[in-house]
């Protein structure tokens, strides 16, 4: 099987190496690798250096390492591990590599992404998915895993989920903690009500997640974004249990003081590009055309693109 990985940031190069450790010198699988720039540079020379917590350090050897998917041929599962922002022409990119048995699992931030790649790649199958990891780039050819349970779940929104089993498992060989849902709908939006309302308020305030928490205010704040999500969720006729918000609440008290989102990271550092559209845009867009009020969100989408001029 030919696998390819859209992406070797802190999430694609975490799972993508996960894949070359296993498979890049066996033959069994080829594990296509496409990146770009000195990141690229180095693991065409090097390979791809991988630092985890729990797992020590190792460097993989993918089958490729490219910036151009044409030097792929036709690929069999394609993980799209690019920033939300990316999506489209990462898609682009892929459709001569696409046949009818293909299958491409997203991976990203954001609640849309299938409906996204599926009017790009209209050959293929699209299969949602989420993970649970808080990586990055540490050097070009460095990938630093630093927190998270290492989790992937995935699956299909509207069909059976037994046929894709077989990825499940080239996932689990590889140490993948890899997890095949018939409710990925469910899943991938119980971590946006999670990360969406997180990454909105502290790129907002510009305050690490600690001080947020400890504010009452800000809690209420937060609470309210994610009481917003909830009811979009519930129009698009997504059913989140009864107890999400105190549980995603509960969630983020358990963090690190200081932690901060990668919206509020690209924020500080004066980017022009950020996800505001799929953590905050999507929401107002969303209730607008679904009759659903967001003031909340209103109000911070507003002040936030302020920020960016």
């Amino acid at each position: 099987m030919k696998i390819a990985i859209i992406g070797i940031g802190g999430v694609g190069g975490y799972y993508g190496g996960k894949l070359a450790q296993k498979y890049g010198s066996t033959g069994e699988h080829d594990i296509f690798f496409v990146a770009r720039g000195e990141h690229l540079a180095e693991i065409r020379k090097n390979g791809l250096k991988v630092i985890t917590q729990e797992e020590g350090e190792f460097t993989a050897i993918p089958t490729t390492a490219t910036d151009d998917p044409k030097d792929l041929g036709l690929v069999d599962l394609v993980l799209f591990c690019v920033k939300t922002y990316d999506l489209e022409s990462a898609a682009q990119q892929l459709i001569d590599n696409i046949h009818e048995k293909t299958v491409a699992i997203t991976i990203l931030n954001g609640v849309d992404n299938t409906d996204r790649l599926r009017t790009i790649l209209t050959r293929s199958t699209v299969l949602n998915g989420c993970v649970y990891i808080s990586s990055t780039i540490q050097a070009p050819g460095v990938i630093r895993q630093i927190g998270g349970p290492r989790k992937l779940i995935f699956g299909p929104e509207n069909n059976d989920p037994e046929k894709y089993r077989y990825i499940e498992e080239i996932l689990r060989n590889a140490d993948i903690r890899a997890e095949l849902t018939a409710d990925i709908s469910v899943q991938v939006w119980t971590k946006y009500i999670f990360i969406g309302p997180l990454a909105t308020i502290d790129s907002l305030l510009r305050k690490p997640l600690g001080a947020i928490i400890e504010n009452e205010n800000n809690k209420q704040m937060l609470k309210g974004l994610m009481e917003e999500v909830n009811l979009i969720a519930k129009k698009r006729g997504i059913f989140l249990p009864e107890d999400i918000i105190p549980l995603s609440l509960e969630k983020a008290s358990g963090f690190p003081y200081e932690t901060k989102t990668s919206m509020q990271r690209d924020f500080e550092s004066g980017r022009k590009t950020t996800e505001i559209e799929t953590f905050a845009g999507y929401i107002v867009k969303t209730g607008k055309e679904l009759g659903v009020e967001t003031p909340l969100y209103q109000e911070a989408y507003n002040e936030l693109l302020k920020k960016l001029i």
